[in-house]
C-alpha cells in the first residue's frame, strides 16, 4: 500500500476541530480520494487501473478525500455493495478543476443571486459539492464539516480512464484497522495521514466557504 499512514490519535491533535475543511492526503502531483464499490466494480478497477465493466458512466459518482468520512459512509467496508474500498490517486490538477467547477447540490444564499441563478449553474457544471458532518472512527458526528464531490457526464468519462494515476484496493487495511475500532483500541488505530487542503485559487476558498486553518 502506497498510502502514508499515521496513528489516529497523533493526527487528532493536529486537526481543526470545527469549520469546513478538505481533509486529505496530497502532494504536488496527486490528491487521494476514496470510493467503495461492490466486488464486481471494485476488483475490476483495482486490477485494470481504470473504471469499466459494470461501472456506470451514466450516473453521478461521489468521491471523498476524507478517509474517516468514507469509513462512516461504508461502515468500514461492511455495508452491502461497498465491500471493496479504493484509494484513488487523482491528479492534483484534476482535483483543482473539480473544486473550480463545483456547484452546491442545494441552493446557498449569498453564493448565488437567486434560485434561478443556482439552477443555471447546476445545468452548466458536471461537479456537485456537499458539506457534511465529519465523523470519528465510531461514526459519531463532529463539529468539523467534510467535503464530497459528485462527478457526472463528460467529467465522469475522463475520471474513469484519464484522470487517475493509480487505484489501490485498501480493503484489507480497512478491515485490519476496523478491528481496533471494534475492540476500542484507538491508541492502535492507523489511518491515512491527512491535513487541510486549500485550493490554489483563493476565490474558490471563499465560494466553497473553506476555512483557513
Amino acid at each position: 500500500m502506497k498510502l502514508i499512514t499515521k496513528l489516529y490519535k497523533e493526527q487528532l491533535k493536529e486537526w481543526p476541530e470545527t469549520g469546513r475543511h478538505i481533509m486529505a492526503q496530497f502532494d504536488e502531483e496527486k490528491v487521494i480520494v476514496y470510493q467503495s464499490y461492490r466486488l464486481e466494480i471494485g476488483q475490476f478497477a483495482a486490477k485494470n487501473q481504470f473504471f469499466g465493466g459494470a461501472f456506470s458512466l451514466n450516473r453521478m459518482t461521489w468521491i471523498k478525500p476524507n478517509f474517516l468520512w468514507m469509513m462512516y459512509r461504508n461502515g468500514w467496508g461492511t455495508k452491502e455493495g461497498q465491500e471493496v474500498v479504493l484509494a484513488i490517486h487523482l491528479k492534483r490538477e484534476v482535483f483543482e478543476r473539480y473544486l473550480n467547477d463545483a456547484v452546491y447540490s442545494s441552493y446557498q444564499d449569498g453564493i448565488y443571486k437567486d434560485r434561478e441563478d443556482w439552477q443555471n449553474a447546476v445545468k452548466k457544471s458536471n461537479i456537485r459539492l456537499q458539506w457534511d458532518p465529519d465523523h470519528d472512527p465510531y461514526g459519531a458526528k463532529l463539529d468539523r464539516r467534510a467535503i464530497q464531490l459528485g462527478i457526472r457526464n463528460q467529467d465522469i468519462e475522463k475520471y474513469a480512464k484519464e484522470d487517475i494515476l493509480e487505484i489501490e484496493d485498501i480493503s484489507g487495511f480497512v478491515n485490519e484497522q476496523y478491528q481496533h475500532v471494534l475492540n476500542n483500541e484507538l491508541d492502535k488505530l492507523m489511518i491515512p495521514q491527512e491535513r487541510p487542503y486549500l485550493p490554489i485559487d483563493k476565490s474558490v476558498c471563499e465560494r466553497l466557504k473553506i476555512n483557513v486553518f
